[in-house]
């Protein structure tokens, strides 16, 4: 059994990380630089980023503080969701029809961005479709039934199939569930073997990839780093939970949570567990995700906490949880559990804007990270490159900053996530 922390630099012991394959390493940063756009972050937004950058001829400089994909874009579930991380209908309520429109629109094309850029650079990242979304109280059967109409009714979207209670253990073998929408319009995939293949892309494409390099401040005209100073004509930070030690103001919007994933040994006869080889999720505030892996294991992600420090054994702590879906696993050893942060915001929706009319970011991906942030990097590209109108609908959300300030924000939003968690168990 391999159990992890957030290690500080290195590759973490992970089950991605020891199926990673195509991985590339990247020299530091080595003295000072120029470029036309430095993008801070290697994960899904800052490969992506550089990625469209570099193929519309910008010269770029990525710098990345430990390896690429080495946070929550190479940790993950590795799910692929339709929409956002608010339902369209919660979306139409606090944002309007047409931005609601739009910010569906979006996640659509989030998905086929990341399809498209996988088959077009030829991503050996495992990808494959169908993601079910689980109801774990009975009350949430007719919510979900009603809500994959409402999608097929007013957005023109086909892909959803209602799945009653006793016809659920013919897709995923639990009788946990009282309902559930099918989407054969979303997918899954390898996490870490996806943010990879973008930066590799990105740097066949011209793009300069510097691991191992920290930016300590950023202003108008360019990044101190730790290695060196590079000059940038626009800048675009995709550092997610890592925002708010270069920009504290901005940071504020979001705050990292620990979200806790497991793979168990290879199972005798995977499809047994899940026969649909669909991906799972639930219903829960926190949430319960998982699929089977391409080597036969099955990947859970299930628990969270809000402290500095992990559980005391993850393998026994995520174990837990996933035994409470499947009992069937009881005997089965655990080989890998790990942690990573998360960054969310009070709404749960991405947090876009800009530093100085040059520099650009966006974080608080909130768990919908796999589409909404590669594409986010993707939009950041283009408002460099002066498209900024989708870039804008998202920049134009309304956010709240978590309340207390530097020193209670965190302790009063474990507060606020232990009474939800809570009532998951209700």
């Amino acid at each position: 059994m391999t159990q992890t922390g957030m290690a500080a630099g290195g590759d973490p012991p992970t089950w991605y990380h020891a199926t990673a394959h195509s991985r590339r390493s990247f020299a530091p940063l080595d003295g000072d630089a120029r470029c036309d756009l430095c993008v801070i972050g290697g994960g899904y937004a800052g490969t992506s980023a550089a990625l469209v950058a570099a193929e519309c001829g910008l010269r770029v400089i990525l710098i990345e503080k430990d390896r690429i994909g080495h946070l929550a874009s190479g940790r993950n579930g590795g799910q692929l969701h339709t929409g956002q991380r608010l339902d369209q209908d919660a979306l139409e309520a606090i944002a309007g029809k047409v931005r609601a429109r739009a910010l569906w629109d979006m996640a659509e094309e989030a998905k086929s961005f990341v399809v498209d850029r996988i088959k077009r650079h030829a991503i050996n990242c495992a990808l494959t479709p169908g993601l079910i979304h689980a109801g774990w109280k009975k009350r949430d059967a007719a919510a979900l039934e009603a809500y994959g109409a409402f999608l097929a009714r007013d957005y023109g979207y086909p892909h959803n199939t209602y799945v009653a209670a006793k016809d659920i253990p013919a897709l995923v073998a639990t009788d946990r569930y009282h309902g559930a929408l099918y989407d054969r319009g979303a997918w899954h995939l390898h996490a870490l073997n996806f943010v990879t293949g973008l930066g590799n892309a990105a740097a066949d494409a011209g793009a300069r990839i510097c691991e191992n390099t920290c930016a300590i401040s950023v202003d108008a005209k360019g990044i101190t780093t730790d290695r060196g100073r590079i000059e940038a004509g626009h800048i675009i930070i995709a550092a997610d939970t890592g925002l708010s030690g270069i920009a504290r103001q901005a940071g504020a919007y979001a705050l990292p949570i620990n979200s806790f994933v497991m793979t168990t040994a290879p199972l005798a006869d995977p499809k047994a567990l899940i026969p649909s080889g669909a991906a799972v999720a639930d219903t829960k505030f926190v949430v319960d995700y998982y699929r089977l892996t391409e080597d036969g294991r099955l990947l859970f992600g299930g628990g969270e906490n809000y402290r500095s420090s992990y559980p005391r054994d993850l393998a026994a702590f995520t174990g837990a949880v996933a035994r409470r879906v499947f009992p069937q696993l009881a005997d089965v050893a655990i080989d890998y559990a790990w942690g990573g942060p998360v960054g969310i915001t009070m709404s749960r929706l991405p947090h876009f804007g800009r530093l100085y009319p040059n520099v650009y970011f966006a974080h608080g991906f909130s768990g919908q990270g796999v589409a909404i942030a590669a594409h986010a990097g993707a939009l950041l590209a283009e408002a460099v490159l002066g498209q900024a109108g989708k870039f804008d609908v998202y920049a134009g959300l309304k956010h709240t900053r978590f309340p207390g300030g530097a020193m209670l924000r965190a302790p009063l939003m474990a507060l606020g996530m232990l009474w939800y968690a809570l009532r998951d168990r209700l």
